[in-house]
């Protein structure tokens, strides 16, 4: 998302716990280490935005982390709550702190990060499913606060995205139910009728309409970008 709203000429600042990913980022990106479930750092970090653009026209609220994998018997409070913390506080956090930037031009988009795990519930990953439900309600009660103010908000619910991440959430879901990675991927692909995972700039293209005047009366929607989900356990 970050490089396909700089390769429009958007200036871009994004947020990584990851002091070696913020390093990283090509110079058509400005980076800061910041903890999306911090608020003291949340709140330095738009207030900089405020300082040195005077304003926010586009928030994508998307960081967030896997969660533990097992049945929810087995499920630490720590972990639930190290997964929620950064999936929901982290969303809520940075609307909380974006909606004055956007209030005060009268208008303004924010684009929230759920999953098709918001839309169905996902064995094994209890916390993750949790958080992505509620990132739906924020989503929904900020396009109503925000609305008469000339803001929307919306989230994308991607489905399975190739890549590192869903690498990592792939060998984890294989071990603890007996399976291969491969037979997990599979069962992912077979899950959608188009028979396919998502690439990161499906997800990207999605956002970038969301942000723009052609979806001037988009408000308050959930937008899957998943291929369409038939059966979200690939178990089955």
């Amino acid at each position: 998302m970050a490089r396909a709203f700089a390769a429009t000429g958007a200036k871009v600042r994004i947020t990584d716990v990851d002091a070696n990913a913020v390093a990283l980022l090509p110079g058509t990106i400005e980076g800061q280490v910041v903890d999306a479930a911090d608020e003291q750092t949340m709140a330095a970090f738009f207030a900089g935005i405020a300082d040195d653009w005077g304003g926010l026209d586009v928030l994508c609220a998307n960081a967030g982390v896997k969660g533990p994998t097992a049945l929810i018997e087995d499920i630490a409070l720590a972990d639930w709550r190290a997964c929620t913390t950064v999936n929901l506080d982290g969303a809520f956090l940075a609307a909380k702190h974006a909606a004055p930037l956007m209030k005060s031009a009268r208008s303004g988009a924010m684009i929230f990060t759920s999953s098709t795990a918001g839309l169905y519930g996902y064995p094994n990953r209890a916390p993750y499913s949790a958080a992505k439900w509620a990132v739906i309600g924020l989503m929904k009660t900020a396009a109503m606060e925000l609305g008469p103010f000339g803001i929307r908000a919306n989230a994308i619910a991607p489905g399975s995205v190739e890549g590192p991440r869903m690498e990592a959430v792939l060998i984890a879901e294989a071990k603890a139910k007996g399976m291969t990675r491969d037979q997990v991927y599979e069962g992912y692909a077979r899950g959608t009728s188009m028979q396919s995972f998502v690439e990161a700039r499906d997800v990207a293209n999605m956002a970038l309409f969301l942000a723009s005047d052609a979806a001037r009366l988009v408000s308050g929607q959930v937008i899957a970008v998943d291929g369409h989900t038939v059966n979200p356990d690939p178990q089955v």
